[in-house]
């Protein structure tokens, strides 16, 4: 897309890493010619903010979103008549995504064990409807799904796939470490495995195959991350830009492992044809909590059997801790 085609509206979140990481990626946006409106929709002044974005929407040509489960990005597709609309997400929930939609389902987040209830999900109920109906091929709409992921394909929707080839022609390439580094997950953190399962693994992976430093999930804890270090003896890198981009600026481990997630099927992409290559570590369902949706041990599986099919990557078991003395 052509500079002044564009304009992105970032709608940021309380969680500070995130919002870090969504300034600077807002400066990358600017830096490529495209005009960028920072709106804060989460707080007192957020009811100030509705009205104009209902009218650029109401005037746009086409929509581009980047989280369709967002309860806030569901709540202005509901309000827009364009005609065109355009997913634009690499996450692993874009998988779940085109399933619901090919299913004509209710849009819910992966993790959870039960689509939301009580008064405030019905009064949403209504916009949630609407929603999908704005992002499903009908009276003419033109739907179009822009990712990196391995997905379902919707009757009537267009698939695009996302080489990334903009963040490999950008960035890098890479200086390459000796060592190995592990991705961070934010499972713990959404109620999905168990933190002191999560820790020894973690400690497991590292003596295993010398890991150095633990890249961590911008949703993770400090007091998470200390044990994590403690534990495990790595250096915690927290990045301030997605994981994708830190990759492809470097330096990044010969060997990066990571749990199933998003960047099992990006990082292969932005780091082809350099020396490091990606490795997938599987869960097994004895790490799902009691809280953990019943299709939470499936979906894992899913994306480590797609990363496995799509790329090649190599899935590690993770290792027994060593037996403690007595």
């Amino acid at each position: 897309m052509a500079p002044g085609e564009l304009t992105v509206v970032v709608l940021p979140p309380r969680n500070a890493t995130t919002r870090g990481q969504l300034l600077r990626m807002s400066g990358l946006a600017r830096d490529e010619g495209h005009q960028l409106l920072w709106r804060e929709v989460r707080g007192p002044a957020g009811p100030g903010a509705w009205p104009a974005l209902a009218r650029r929407l109401r005037t746009a040509d086409r929509l581009v979103i980047g989280d369709p489960f967002s309860r806030w990005a569901q709540l202005l597709l509901a309000g827009a008549e364009t005609r065109r609309v355009v997913v634009v997400d690499d996450g692993t929930a874009t998988m779940e995504f085109t399933a619901q939609l090919s299913r004509g389902e209710p849009l819910v987040r992966w993790h959870r064990a039960a689509p939301p209830r009580g008064a405030r999900a019905a009064l949403f109920a209504p916009v949630a409807r609407r929603a999908l109906r704005g992002l499903s091929p009908v009276d003419g709409r033109e739907v179009e799904v822009f990712t990196a992921m391995p997905v379902e394909h919707p009757a009537g929707v267009t698939v695009r796939r996302n080489e990334l080839a903009w963040t490999r022609g950008r960035f890098g390439p890479p200086q390459i470490t000796g060592g190995s580094d592990l991705v961070g997950t934010s499972l713990v953190e959404t109620g999905i495995i168990h933190e002191d399962r999560y820790l020894g693994a973690v400690a497991s992976l590292a003596a295993e195959y010398g890991v150095t430093r633990y890249l961590a999930h911008r949703k993770e804890g400090p007091e998470k991350l200390k044990r994590v270090a403690a534990l495990a003896g790595v250096e915690i890198v927290r990045p301030d830009l997605p994981l994708e981009l830190v990759a492809r600026t470097g330096p990044i481990g010969r060997r990066v492992l990571s749990f199933p997630s998003t960047v099992v099927h990006t990082l292969p992409l932005v780091l082809r044809g350099t020396e490091s290559g990606v490795s997938v570590c599987e869960i097994t369902d004895d790490w799902l909590t009691e809280r953990a949706s019943p299709r939470a041990g499936g979906f894992l599986a899913a994306v480590i059997a797609s990363a496995r099919g799509a790329h090649g990557l190599p899935v590690l078991p993770v290792p027994l801790p060593p037996p403690t003395a007595v």
